[in-house]
């Protein structure tokens, strides 16, 4: 008898405890759904590492904000066009150092391609590495064409020595790293080095336009300055 009753006040006690442990699941789990929450961007399907990012790719996704991280990207215009550092699993949030914020390195449809001097006729001393620009045609029968009608981003750009063309002081070469765009319009303002050499991001199928558009020298290249990098760019629409 005595045996029973303490068994009976065993499985008593075990009920008990497991309802006030249930009790504080549904309690806290109602605090979080009551939690304010905050939209963060993440990939609507799974995207390889080296593919650039387009906005048909991306979704938002609500979360408490006791879940979000400074990390986490916000905004989708933040993360279009950006190149994927490291495959981005579905549905999960998008952080930002898997992001390639300046582009210098080819996505997986590009490679990088030094612009034969011979192919060229004028280049915009203002062009630093990370730059989009302008390419156009420019020949003595032909009219000027502007051959690309997407931005072409700028690998980097060489002196006749091979040195990147760049600022004479520390602040102007790191103005991008920092994404400063008033330090970096500055630094291309004193920047020394003429520009002999020029490598850019294309398609293979771009490099054999331009290869088969030049290589008799009846047409050369006009490479213009467009816009600044997109880090900055960013920045400034922020502002």
């Amino acid at each position: 008898m005595l045996r029973s009753r303490k068994l009976f006040v065993t499985l008593l006690s075990a009920i008990i405890s497991a309802a006030l442990v249930y009790g504080l699941y549904l309690l806290q789990f109602e605090r979080i759904q009551a939690e304010e929450q905050i939209e963060v961007v993440i990939p609507g399907q799974f995207i390889e590492a080296g593919q650039m990012i387009k906005e048909e790719q991306l979704q938002m996704l609500s979360i408490p904000i006791s879940l979000a991280t400074a990390e986490m990207v916000f905004n989708k215009a933040d993360v279009i066009g950006q190149e994927a550092i490291v495959p981005l699993g579905s549905e999960e949030p998008v952080l930002q150092w898997k992001l390639n914020r300046y582009a210098l390195h080819p996505n997986e449809h590009e490679a990088t391609f030094q612009i034969p001097k011979d192919y060229i006729k004028s280049v915009s001393n203002g062009i630093r590495a990370g730059d989009a620009v302008w390419i156009y045609s420019s020949g003595a029968e032909a009219a000027p064409t502007k051959i690309f009608e997407q931005d072409i981003i700028v690998a980097s750009v060489k002196t006749g020595s091979n040195l990147e063309v760049a600022a004479p002081d520390e602040e102007g070469k790191n103005a991008l790293v920092r994404g400063n765009a008033e330090q970096m319009y500055a630094s291309r303002r004193i920047a020394n080095g003429m520009i002999e050499y020029i490598n850019v991001n294309l398609t293979e199928e771009q490099w054999l336009y331009i290869d088969n558009l030049c290589r008799t020298g009846d047409v050369k290249l006009v490479i213009a300055y467009h816009s600044l990098p997109q880090l900055v760019k960013g920045q400034i629409n922020d502002e």
